[in-house]
């Protein structure tokens, strides 16, 4: 290899494989994508070797670009936090700060990190969207998104906050006492269960584990809603049982208004993450705000 590839070529190689599209990563990108084409044939004619499988519907890296992509972006993300360290000196971090998920992570961060960041960085908006479904945060402008860590993409890189996670099944105790409290998943087949439509429109499966023992139930149930807080005003309301994110449930169960069953078969997940484009220059305004979400985690880690 006689000359080195730019920067810009490799980035928008990366880009390129994060999106399986040249349209998509053009439009990212401010470019054409004819120009971005070209920019991969130099590339391409730089390694002496094909970085991509081209058809007319689809674009997708060859063996010897997936490898160059898996090194380069740890790479390229470490050049990224060596020149925003230089950019911490050239002033305060400004402008919106656009962050999507789960009503209740939206809710989490309202009361644990925005009231302090707002404080401290005044010349920073946000602009934080509640979304049940799973959003392409690149495609529809978003810097960040907040999700359980399993539903978080593999090209993404997360931050990790708020402890673990789990889900939970709850009833007032005005329908245990009429109903019964049910001992084992199986016995829930037998109740009103309180049903949660996806985005997608199928109904969630409600999953328990124990000992090693994995069991998913399709609860039955007069009433489907596609709210989780609606849910737990419902369960509490004494409409059924249901099966909530522990973020949703807390406050329920630490007035009374709820209380657990079937705890010891509730798993334990991966909590909550922000995550965000790996291959993606990261605003100031983001790296402020993961900066002060990681510091609020410390402070309150001993209290969860």
């Amino acid at each position: 290899m006689n000359e080195r590839p730019s920067l810009s070529d490799l980035d928008a190689f990366l880009a390129i494989v994060a999106h399986r599209s040249f349209r998509k990563a053009a439009d990212e990108r401010g470019l054409s994508p004819s120009t971005l084409s070209h920019m991969m044939r130099s590339l391409e004619t730089t390694f002496g070797v094909r970085l991509l499988n081209r058809t007319t519907r689809s674009v997708a890296p060859t063996e010897a670009g997936e490898r160059l992509a898996l090194q380069l972006r740890p790479a390229l993300s470490g050049l990224d936090r060596a020149l925003e360290t230089i950019e911490d000196f050239r002033g305060r971090p400004s402008g919106v700060l656009r962050i999507n998920g789960g009503e209740p992570a939206i809710r989490l961060l309202v009361r644990s990190v925005v009231p302090e960041f707002l404080v401290r960085y005044p010349e920073i908006a946000l602009d934080l969207v509640s979304d049940g479904r799973l959003t392409d945060i690149v495609a529809e402008g978003f810097d960040a998104g907040i999700r359980l860590g399993y539903a978080v993409p593999q090209d993404m890189i997360g931050v990790p906050f708020g402890g673990r996670a789990r889900f939970i099944t709850v009833a007032s105790r005005d329908y245990l006492e009429k109903r019964g409290t049910p001992q084992t998943p199986d016995d829930l087949k037998t109740h009103a269960c309180i049903r949660l439509r996806m985005p997608s429109g199928k109904l969630y499966r409600w999953e328990f584990e124990r000992h090693g023992q994995e069991v998913v139930v399709d609860v039955p149930g007069a009433l489907t809603l596609d709210h989780l807080e609606t849910m737990a005003e419902a369960a509490q309301n004494g409409l059924g049982i249901a099966y909530l994110p522990q973020i949703v449930a807390r406050p329920y169960l630490e007035h009374g208004a709820l209380l657990p069953v079937l705890e010891d078969w509730c798993p334990w997940i991966d909590g909550l993450m922000l995550y965000y484009a790996g291959h993606r220059h990261v605003p100031p305004p983001l790296r402020a705000f993961i900066d002060m979400l990681k510091e609020i985690d410390r402070i309150t880690a001993a209290d969860r």
